[in-house]
């Protein structure tokens, strides 16, 4: 209950008063400055207190801000997310005071874009709020200037998010998709697949498209040695990062990319509904110093009637806020965006290095477990390379290696893993160069609230299930 006085109507007056902001007109959570109630913690949440972060149980304690069901170890982060349950809490407290007050959310959420942009290391004229990456791919091929006979070099790995859109410009536009055979388990390094991707440049190649990581097998390409391929050759570079966002403490900015497209609600724990969507909009040198793209914002109900837009910058100052055109688009959710505040608040409080060393330690210690157990060639996600991995593990859970075209017996264990055991994964299955058909495999998370012991049951149910399905 807030220490505020509350209206007849149930709503803080504090609250009421900080979401009408300057006027009804101008609704949102961005449009005020100075009304904590109308932003994510503050009042109604309590803010978990953390132990040090060298004490003993400390992530234990991290573990209990969220409010899993004990009875079920859930390691497919890789597919949803769980929010904090003080996170749950802002979401339902806006939710309410939205409905009681009727308010509209008519704004491009200044103040949500900018505590995200801060975690994310770029700045928010930068930074969208989108639906998911799936939204955050179809808005960006959208958006570019693609011709016909234009190429888009992408993988064989890529999900629907991004091959949708790209069939989208083929078919519309003429634009010609061009794959890379992507290799997969523990034998190659980082320039390996810069090199396959060069080598598969022409004078026609626009854009570089490719997920990292590969959601299929989690292998995590490197972005900013690709990043700068691209850059060298005067091409675009998109990213599917659906699993960055919670999972990787990048700075987007040192990345050098010119788009990437997240989820919010994987990783980043955030509602449903919600993602990530970077789009460079100043030319740092350090970085990346090739002009800005042509890009078009396609959804959109804040792009100016008349007039346009000023040229793109040409240096270090945005010329105009083009995360403001995309993230305007008539009325939004109030409660939503305060959740993704929030839990972007709840990450830093923590902070994002210190998880992404704790969840690539679980995954880490997970591979050395499958290959104690499995052998390495089991592992389709890379393991020695610290360039390629990331919190994503894959692998062939059965002892008989015919067993990995198996779909059905994959899809069975996985189900008795949850019905005897109350573990989650999932299955994943991808094309692997030199066999006619794809590689069944199952697909693990370590997540900031996992512990080592849950690495362990995991892998001891697995053991024992594909023992005992021959």
């Amino acid at each position: 209950m807030s220490r505020h006085t509350r209206t007849r109507s149930g709503v803080s007056r504090r609250g009421f008063v900080g979401f009408l902001g300057a006027g009804a007109a101008s609704v949102g959570i961005g449009t005020v400055g100075a009304a904590p109630a109308a932003h994510a913690a503050a009042p109604g949440a309590t803010a978990a207190t953390l132990p040090a972060p060298s004490s003993p149980g400390y992530w234990r304690e991290v573990e209990r801000l969220f409010m899993l069901d004990k009875d079920i170890l859930f390691m497919n982060v890789g597919t949803v997310g769980s929010p904090p349950r003080e996170v749950v809490e802002t979401v339902d407290r806006v939710h309410r005071e939205v409905a009681a007050g009727a308010i509209s959310a008519y704004s491009d959420f200044p103040d949500v874009r900018a505590v995200a942009a801060r975690g994310y290391g770029c700045d928010p004229d930068e930074l969208v709020i989108s639906h998911n990456t799936s939204d955050g791919m179809s808005k960006i091929l959208a958006g570019l200037a693609l011709e016909e006979g234009d190429e888009i070099l992408t993988t064989n790995h890529e999900h629907s998010g991004g091959n949708v859109p790209m069939a989208v410009a083929r078919d519309r536009h003429g634009v010609v998709i061009k794959r890379v055979a992507l290799p997969v388990g523990n034998r190659q390094r980082a320039e390996d697949y810069v090199e396959l991707f060069r080598r598969a440049i022409t004078s026609r190649t626009k854009a570089l498209v490719f997920s990292a990581p590969t959601y299929k097998t989690g292998t995590m390409l490197p972005i900013a040695m690709l990043a700068k391929l691209a850059q060298d050759h005067g091409l675009i570079s998109v990213v599917d990062g659906a699993h960055i966002p919670g999972m990787m403490a990048y700075d987007f900015h040192e990345l050098g990319v010119d788009f990437l497209a997240g989820s919010a609600a994987k990783w980043q724990c955030g509602p449903g509904g919600t993602g990530i969507l970077y789009i460079r909009n100043k030319v740092l040198a350090r970085y990346n110093p090739n002009p800005l793209p042509e890009f078009w914002p396609v959804v959109s109900s804040g792009y100016p009637a008349e007039g346009g837009v000023p040229p793109r910058s040409d240096g270090p100052t945005e010329s105009y806020d083009i995360a403001s055109d995309l993230q305007t688009v008539g009325n939004s959710s109030l409660a939503v965006m305060a959740g993704v505040r929030h839990v972007c608040e709840v990450w830093d409080r923590i902070g994002r290095q210190r998880i992404q060393d704790h969840v690539l330690g679980l995954s880490a210690y997970l591979k050395e477990l499958i290959v104690e157990r499995w052998g390495v060639d089991s592992l389709y996600s890379p393991k020695d390379d610290p360039r390629l991995v990331c919190a994503l593990t894959s692998f062939a859970p059965f002892r008989d290696p015919r067993d990995v075209h198996d779909g059905q017996k994959t899809a069975t264990l996985v189900a008795r893993l949850k019905d005897e055991h109350g573990i989650v994964i999932r299955t994943s299955d991808f094309p692997v160069i030199g066999s006619a058909r794809s590689h069944q495999a199952v697909r693990v998370s370590t997540h900031l609230f996992h512990q080592k012991e849950d690495v362990e049951r995991v892998v001891d149910a697995v053991w024992e299930l594909s023992g005992d399905m021959g």
